[in-house]
């Protein structure tokens, strides 16, 4: 009995359709990747080169001519109030994390055309508290950083893995 209830867990988890993420692998044929960035201390820029060098690009050297350029064109953090209490006081906020990108191959072909990742979190500032808010602010930063450098290789993946043929609505 036991066996037949194993078999059929089995085909039950098999036909539900659940597939692990594959890795992010880049073409043989992109040759060296950088990464720019508007500010050349960048976190963000850090993180998704480490990534890129992790799927097995090669980093390009410095001044390097005729590589794919993984381009950060704007990124931008904002904090929006959005509860307020009786007294006017802001007692919770929404960080945002926006970031326009662009992916170009060493010939000039664009691999992942501009555009705009935008990543929110909603936390609680309480002005009777505010111990522990900056730390919970930076924490909530760097988990959006995080998750935009995803975000961002995400979509290099899908771009190289189905690349849009000549001709097609974009």
């Amino acid at each position: 009995m036991s066996r037949f209830l194993a078999v059929v867990f089995l085909l039950a988890l098999s036909g539900c359709g659940f597939h692990l993420r594959n890795a992010l692998t880049l073409p043989p044929d992109l040759g060296p990747v950088r990464v720019e960035a508007q500010d050349r201390y960048s976190p963000l820029a850090d993180s998704l080169a480490q990534a890129l060098a992790r799927a097995g690009a090669q980093p390009a050297a410095a001044g390097a001519e005729g590589v794919a350029t993984l381009r950060i064109l704007s990124e931008r953090w904002g904090d929006t109030p959005i509860a307020i209490d009786q007294f006017g006081r802001a007692q919770e906020y929404s960080l945002r994390h926006a970031v326009v990108f662009e992916f170009v191959a060493a010939d000039g072909r664009e691999i992942v055309p501009r555009q705009a990742v935008e990543l929110a979190r909603d936390y609680i500032a309480s002005p009777q508290q505010l111990t522990g808010t900056e730390g919970e602010r930076e924490i909530l930063a760097r988990e959006l950083r995080r998750e935009m450098a995803a975000a961002i290789l995400r979509r290099v993946d899908a771009a190289i893995r189905n690349p849009a043929q000549p001709g097609a609505a974009p």
